[in-house]
This record gives structure tokens, sequence and C-alpha cells, in this order.
């Protein structure tokens, strides 16, 4: 064996039997406010599925703060993709492994599926392979063919680090403040035609940016 698959090898064994360990420790220091909850609340009191949208570069807070509701989440089967089920798995997430494109025939029949058992689903609509904050269809289509709604989520940290990844993926530094805000519920009519959901997915890309910068501006003045 090579010095170089050594090398993956003792990485992809960190990264499923050490990151989601220091991350379950770093999220229990946060100082989390949230915005705006009360509509999310309503449903999963009521046992009603919904769809969170969130960044994929802004992931880990969205994930963490979900993790006591049905929820699933649909993970590509790639490397990276194990070791965010492991994570995903100890926050109590149903994981799907599909489909690494969230646009795709057969995910988008898996999530169906599973909003029909009765789950909520948390999908990063940017991700796995970007472009950045750019959205893709999977949401929307979803909220529409299922009649649930779809909330977006914008979150910041005061303090991260930022990776050079394609998403800049943000990791949250100890025991800082961080911002959540939810968008009002967001519902798709049964009958909207192929440019009205167009248009759709390029209004909530825009709510979704534009609450990112709402979370930004929050934090900021997070006492």
């Amino acid at each position: 064996m090579n010095l170089k698959k050594i090398k993956k090898n003792v990485l992809t064994f960190l990264g499923l039997n050490v990151l989601s360990f220091i991350a379950n420790i770093l999220v229990k220091t946060y100082r989390i406010k949230i915005v705006n909850d009360a509509g999310i609340k309503k449903y999963a009191a009521e046992s009603k599925p919904f769809i969170v949208a969130f960044w994929h570069g802004k992931m880990i807070i969205p994930w963490y703060i979900h993790r006591k509701y049905k929820i699933a989440a649909l993970v590509s089967r790639s490397k990276d993709g194990e070791i965010l089920t492991r994570l995903l798995k100890s926050w109590n997430y149903k994981v799907i492994r599909g489909s690494s494109h969230i646009g795709g025939k057969e995910a988008l029949k898996i999530m169906e599926n599973t909003i029909s058992e009765n789950y909520s689903l948390a999908i990063t609509p940017d991700g796995p392979t970007g472009p950045v904050n750019k959205m893709k269809a999977g949401a929307v289509v979803l909220a529409e063919r299922k009649s649930i709604p779809l909330f977006l989520i914008g979150t910041a940290s005061k303090k991260y680090k930022e990776l050079n990844s394609w998403d800049q993926f943000q990791i949250p530094k100890l025991f800082t403040k961080i911002s959540v805000i939810y968008s009002d519920p967001i519902y798709v009519d049964k009958e909207a035609s192929r440019e009205e959901i167009s248009n759709l997915i390029y209004e909530c890309e825009d709510k979704l940016n534009n609450l990112q910068k709402e979370a930004e501006t929050i934090v900021r003045n997070h006492a």
C-alpha cells in the first residue's frame, strides 16, 4: 500500500470516528438565538411534516437544531457523505443514502416516499456541488408535490473558521454566538405552472440570501 493511500485511509478513519465526536462537543458550547420559529414549532407540535432548507456552507447549526424533530436527510454516497451520515445519525436523523443530486428523479422519489411516512425533510438546496448559494429545484418541487410548507433558514456565527471549499464551509468556533432566522412558511400552489415554479425557486433563493444577511446583522447585535 503506497503512502498516498495510507494517508487517505487515515483521514477517512479520522473523519468517521473523530470529527463527529468533536462536532458533538462543539455544538454544546454555542449560544444560539433563534428568531421567527413559531411556524415550524406549530407544525412539529401537530406532527405535520415540513421542509427546511439552508445553504450547504452553513449547515452545521441547522442540522443540529432540528435533531429533536422527526426528520430525514438525503445524503450522497460519497466519502464526505459517510462522515455526515455518522454525525446525523448521532442527532437522531433518518438518513437516506442515495443520489448526490436532490433534483434527480431518483432522489425526488425517495424524498416523496419519506414525507409519506410523516417525516419532515432538511435540505441543502445548493448541495452537494454548488454553485454556492444558488437554489436547485428540489425543495420547492417537493413542497408542491406533497402540499407541505417550506421554511428557509438563515444562520450566522460571530466567530468561525471558513474552509477553502466550494461552499466556503463555516465551522463555528467554541462558545461563539449564533443567530438563526426562519422565513414564514412558504406554500406552493398545486396548480402552479412550470414558469411559476421556476419563478418561485428564484424568489426562494433571494429570500434565503436575504435571511443570511439578516442573521449576520442579528449575530452582530447578539448580547
